[in-house]
């Protein structure tokens, strides 16, 4: 069994890195943003089945510490894309009262 999950884990590793052509080439950075997502993901992946064929639960604290970063990746990212669409008032511009 062990050698499956192995195999399998490096079936996921193979799959993540032809996501990695779309982090390289993705033509927007939400793009890029959900490629980076599946590397997190497939790296979690990959991480738990090692942990269960080599029976090594190392590897588990190792694929939680990954989650978390890959979780505040993607918070970051959307707070860093809602950040650049506000546009702050400029002091010059009138400022538009009622209707």
């Amino acid at each position: 069994m062990a050698d499956f999950l192995i195999a399998v884990a490096g079936f996921v590793l193979a799959m993540v890195a032809l996501g990695l052509v779309r982090v390289l080439r993705g033509p927007a950075s939400a793009d890029r943003m959900m490629a980076a997502q599946l590397l997190g993901t497939g790296g979690i992946a990959a991480l738990l089945l090692l942990a269960a064929a080599t029976d090594m639960p190392a590897l588990v604290d190792v694929a939680l510490a990954l989650a978390l970063l890959d979780a505040f990746a993607s918070v970051a990212f959307v707070m860093g894309g809602s950040r650049s669409e506000v546009r702050e008032p400029d002091a010059t511009e009138p400022h538009e009262h009622g209707a």
